[in-house]
């Protein structure tokens, strides 16, 4: 599984997600830092990775009518 944490939660989670076999990327660790919610989620996109986030304007870019990523939401 390819994943792209967001900003919001700490780099940490990247590595163990790595750990466990899976290929996941920190935003700040891949130079994506301080992209805007709308460019991250395209980046995500366009990469194939599924956004891990805590944050609610993710949810709703995930459930858009013509929305093409995925989201792991974290509450």
């Amino acid at each position: 599984m390819k994943l792209l944490v967001d900003n919001q939660l700490p780099p940490s989670l990247a590595g163990w997600l790595c750990d466990r076999g899976h290929d996941a990327v920190h935003a700040y660790d891949a130079g994506l830092a301080r992209l805007d919610d709308r460019t991250l989620w395209s980046h995500a996109v366009a990469d194939g990775r599924i956004i891990v986030s805590k944050d609610e304007d993710f949810l709703y870019l995930a459930n858009q009518p013509d929305a093409m990523g995925r989201l792991l939401w974290v509450r």
